[in-house]
């Protein structure tokens, strides 16, 4: 059988008197580890220089090289290559000949960025060689400098062997060019790539939708999703079969919503990612949650609570035992407010406890439970169960049901510290709702502590907020609580904040303290909209309240505000 380009490449390299037998595989074996080139393997091995795989590569493979230090770069191929698919790729493009354009790379193997690119550019592609470095410093002096942190700069900061695959089940079923692609060096870059960037973004989940023609990804920035790439359809199923490895899910189900995980390091810091795939007309939706440690480092100070109302908070946390709820819609940031709390109270001296469906961030010191109901290991199974181990805080991640909310409560008059969530609108209605699911009223009043009903609203800018013109009629729907010489700021939009207007979200907090007159009113059936009045009397901070607060102080807009909260 003839020998194949790349395999007289490696045999012509491993007649150099300096490279023996036992390095090549050495080589071939980090370049299975690493998921990297085999030329790149050899590099790192210290094997070869870049420059001299360049000369072998040229006189075996007969591509030019170009010194691109000396090569003056027509303007108008940006239209034909943005900088997103250059430094995606690791490509500079060169020159343009009728329907071809020709591009410079280090990696001459890389058929599939070459593929990739006929796609993209929808034109014939030849290469030329030049060195990895001399690549990436073209790309910063021909499209400048990525702004903040470039993507090349967030790759070097995480050190790929990082990424720990929880479980890897195999595909005896699967197709085999589906998996083997799923392991080529670009598929790999690909996913990389997808997951730095959205780091680098801020985003708090990465969405990737198959659709007829291609697969469309978008990362939720802030609250708001934002398309930021188009995947060829060719390479839709390498890239999904490639973060089902890393979750540690079986790739060989495609007919199933799955679930999974995995996570990474950068620098000092570990990000933990939460996996769902569910499969849809075109192929399986993914969906990956990003849950960084770091937010949780930081305690209840770090969440931009308002001083009043973080105040209560930290004041009932301090109690020994009780029910404390954290209340609001999907998407409000409870379970950040559940797990800070939780690392504010995580000591030795404490046993603390979790029951989660699914269990979000993994942290240290804690013992976490996940609910599997197909097991029969539901909330309130699983809460009977750590009862008996003694612990001093539970943490449920909701109350579903009248069973778990009748356990959780006698577990707080018992003498443990419980912290949940639920679904409702403001802080009063969850004490109604607890009575409305079956738990005795007495009961409800006499474990119940507090209760934050909790929004996040988007930051402004520092660097491009500018005054407002509100409209007078706008103005009139905040009555009497922003004075008319109050300068008020609006979203405008710069490269800081990638032309959003907004830089980060912060909690809009309400905080109810359940006191001798609240116990009383709910014994009595008092409605939850007179136990709030009640409670607004004596000094609570409603959402309302607490985000015209914000606006008033210049951190948001009146369209945030209008959008998380309604006037009480």
């Amino acid at each position: 059988m003839a020998k194949t380009i790349k395999e007289k490449v490696f045999e012509a390299l491993a007649q150099l008197h300096h490279i023996k037998e036992k390095d090549v595989e050495e080589a071939v074996t980090l370049h299975k580890k690493r998921s990297i080139s085999l030329e790149k393997a050899f590099i790192e091995k210290g094997l070869i220089s870049e420059q001299d795989l360049l000369s072998l590569l040229v006189r075996e493979l007969n591509i030019p090289t170009i010194n691109l230090a000396k090569y003056k770069i027509d303007p108008n191929l940006k239209e034909i290559i943005s900088e997103k698919i250059a430094r995606q790729y690791h490509i500079i493009p060169i020159s343009r000949l009728g329907n071809t354009v020709t591009v410079a790379l280090s990696d001459p193997f890389n058929i599939f960025a070459i593929d990739d690119l006929k796609l993209l550019t929808g034109r014939n592609v030849d290469v030329v060689l030049s060195e990895n470095a001399k690549i990436a410093q073209a790309i910063d002096e021909y499209y400048g400098s990525a702004d903040i942190q470039s993507v090349a700069e967030v790759s070097r900061d995480i050190d790929t062997e990082d990424f720990q695959v929880v479980d890897d089940k195999g595909a005896q079923e699967f197709a085999a060019i589906n998996v083997e692609e799923s392991g080529q060096a670009p598929i790999v870059r690909m996913v990389d790539l997808i997951i730095r960037e959205a780091i680098k973004q801020r985003a708090s989940d990465i969405h990737i939708e198959p659709a007829e023609s291609d697969a469309r990804v978008r990362y939720r920035v802030d609250g708001v999703l934002q398309e930021v790439l188009s995947i060829p359809k060719v390479n839709q199923n390498a890239i999904i079969v490639r973060i089902k490895i890393m979750s540690g899910v079986d790739i060989t189900e495609m007919q199933i919503p799955q679930d999974g995980r995995f996570k990474m390091r950068l620098q000092s810091r570990e990000v933990d990612f939460r996996v769902s795939l569910l499969p849809t007309t075109y192929g399986q939706k993914v969906v990956i949650r990003i849950l960084d440690k770091m937010n949780l480092s930081m305690g209840l100070d770090g969440l931009s609570f308002s001083p009043g109302p973080a105040q209560r908070l930290k004041e009932s946390i301090a109690r020994p035992f009780g029910m404390i709820l954290v209340t609001g819609p999907t998407g409000s940031g409870k379970s950040t407010t559940l797990y800070s709390i939780i690392s504010q109270l995580n000591t030795p001296d404490k046993n603390i406890i979790t029951v989660e469906d699914p269990v979000e961030y993994l942290v240290d010191g804690l013992t976490q439970i996940q609910i599997k109901s197909d097991i029969g290991l539901t909330f309130a199974s699983g809460l009977r169960a750590i009862l008996r181990q003694s612990p001093d805080v539970v943490m449920l991640g909701e109350i579903r049901d009248s069973e778990t909310a009748d356990i959780a409560i006698k577990a707080s008059l018992t003498g443990q510290l419980v912290l949940s969530t639920l679904h409702t609108n403001d802080a009063a209605g969850a004490l109604t709702r607890l009575v409305d699911m079956g738990v005795e009223s007495f009961l409800v009043a006499s474990s119940v502590i507090a209760i934050c009903a909790q929004r996040l609203c988007r930051t402004l800018c520092p660097k491009c907020k500018e005054p407002a013109d509100i409209p007078d009629h706008v103005l009139k729907g905040f009555a009497t609580r922003i004075k008319p010489e109050t300068a008020l700021f609006t979203a405008k939009g710069c490269d800081f904040c990638r032309h959003t207007g907004y830089y980060g979200r912060m909690g809009i907090l309400e905080v109810l303290e359940v006191d001798e007159a609240v116990r009383e009113m709910l014994i009595k059936g008092t409605s939850s909209s007179a136990i709030k009045d009640y409670a607004m009397k004596k000094g609570m901070t409603t959402l309302w309240e607490d985000a015209v607060e914000k606006l008033v102080s210049g951190k948001t807009t009146v369209e945030e505000v209008l959008r998380v909260t309604s006037e009480d």
